[in-house]
């Protein structure tokens, strides 16, 4: 399998809120043969920032796109919303010589300069054009069968479209067919392409869990066993606050959600431990243990993070000091 090198962006989300897809990408592209390097003084890509100040939110995405030229290697990121935020600063700069320099004066502030000589990709692009599906099914060495997927594309991972090309955001194939080379069966449901709900959560958090309750409602119905996610912000809305939703309609339903990489690795044979399950908030035992093989014995999920390590990260985060979230990727990055 060839040897790849990838500057390594991981976003704001992914350090706090999404430490398991990052553990098991980790994982996936190690047995992969792709190198990553890692990316330490980057900035938020910024995309929350577009609404309020444009230019602002573009010279954060310049700055990053210039420390990877910088090393001279391509961005790799797991969360669409930063993919498509470096995506589309690019493609803008490098075709509006006027407001590159414009963004120029300002990086120069801090040494460095954009010049628009490297691409970036989310992992799911990256798995499509850079892998292969034929090179992935070839890495599978415990086929997924009998297990019945749903999957959620998410926002940003294809929109615009204008900008984000490989594939169509009304009618996605991509995460569909790599699911389908793990193995396992992916069912179409009703409003597949529906956000998760979270960006209206800061406006209307009623709503916000309302689309989520829509859409698990839907993958029950379906009967997947479990909703696959690529995207950070998603994963939390479908994972972490599924309780919640529970709660509030007074509905069951258990659904894991698992990040891509981690549906990826166990057909890869890995294990869950080393995959980060016991990550994940909706209990995933009822999928690992239907896929335990007596070549893999009991497939035990990892024990849940430590409260009072939970509580000091979610302090942490609320206060803007990130020395705790450092220890704990420290901790929990299994390299």
């Amino acid at each position: 399998m060839p040897h790849s090198k990838w500057l390594f962006f991981l976003g704001c989300a992914i350090p706090t809120r999404g430490i398991s897809y990052e553990i098991s990408a980790r994982k996936i592209l190690t047995k992969l043969n792709v190198e990553l390097i890692e990316m330490p003084e980057f900035n938020c890509c910024g995309l929350p920032l577009d609404p309020i100040n444009h230019e602002a939110m573009q010279i954060l995405a310049a700055k990053n796109l210039a420390l990877a030229e910088q090393q001279g290697l391509n961005i790799l990121t797991l969360c669409p919303g930063c993919a498509s935020t470096l995506k589309k600063v690019n493609k803008t700069l490098k075709a509006d010589p006027q407001q590159k320099d414009k963004i120029n004066q300002h990086l120069k502030e801090t040494g460095l300069t954009y010049n628009g000589t490297i691409e970036t990709k989310h992992l799911l692009q990256f798995l499509k054009e850079d892998i292969g599906l034929e090179t992935l099914k070839n890495v599978i060495t415990h086929p997924l069968t009998n297990l019945k997927v749903a999957e959620h594309n998410g926002c940003h991972i294809l929109r615009p479209k204008k900008i984000v090309t490989f594939d169509d955001p009304e009618d996605p194939q991509t995460l569909k067919t790599l699911i389908e080379a793990t193995g396992a069966e992916c069912l179409d449901y009703t409003d597949k392409t529906q956000c998760c709900g979270l960006p209206s959560a800061g406006i209307n958090e009623k709503i916000a869990l309302q689309l989520a309750r829509d859409k698990l409602n839907h993958i029950k119905k379906a009967g997947a066993q479990a909703l696959i996610t690529i995207c950070p912000s998603c994963h939390t809305m479908y994972d972490t606050n599924q309780p919640r939703v529970e709660k509030t309609f007074d509905e069951t339903y258990r659904i894991p959600i698992l990040h891509y990489p981690q549906l990826l690795g166990l057909a890869m044979g890995l294990t869950p431990q080393e995959l980060a399950f016991g990550e994940l908030r909706v209990n995933p035992e009822k999928i690992t243990q239907q896929l335990a093989t007596p070549t893999t014995q009991k497939l035990d999920v990892e024990p849940p993070l430590r409260p009072e390590l939970v509580s000091e990260i979610e302090k942490t985060i609320t206060n803007g000091k990130f020395t705790k979230v450092e220890n704990f990727q420290k901790e929990y990055r299994l390299e």
